[in-house]
């Protein structure tokens, strides 16, 4: 009889821990916020290295939304991109994208460069101001070499 019991405990504690894993796994993907609050934007990168769907976007150091679509356009090449923000957060007209690195260990993330517009994107806007990403190793090449072109 407590042979059982115990076995019904650790299963229950197993249990527990899924599930705790679970609720953990959809806060991180972001799968319990809803669309409904969130505008989405596009936007054209020469590079996209590092990003990809699920990716955050950042404005401020804050996360203010997330890389929802990816795809490379066969008539220009480039990265079309599209990322979801939360309807609170208003963008200026005129500000930029870009693709950030958290460090030389980090990964990257997109990040929102505000401008001073007074008018701010409607949802499906496109975002026409981006820088692409740098990759770390041409840089260090360029240094090793030094910076010779």
């Amino acid at each position: 009889m407590a042979e059982n019991t115990t076995e019904v405990l650790i299963g229950g504690v197993v249990l527990a821990a899924a599930i705790g894993f679970a609720a953990y796994g959809a806060q991180v993907a972001g799968l319990g916020n809803g669309s409904s609050n969130q505008y989405p934007l596009t936007a054209s990168f020469r590079s996209l290295e590092g990003v990809s769907v699920g990716t955050d976007v950042r404005l401020a150091g804050v996360k203010v939304g997330t890389v929802t679509d990816v795809a490379l356009s066969p008539e220009t090449y480039r990265a079309e991109t599209t990322v979801s923000l939360r309807s609170e957060t208003l963008i200026p007209d005129d500000s930029a994208i870009i693709i950030s690195s958290e460090g030389l260990l980090g990964g990257n993330f997109v990040e929102i460069v505000p401008g001073g517009s007074p008018f701010y994107f409607e949802a499906g806007d496109e975002i026409t101001d981006t820088q692409g990403a740098v990759s770390l190793i041409s840089l260090l090449l360029k240094f090793v070499s030094g910076g010779a072109e």
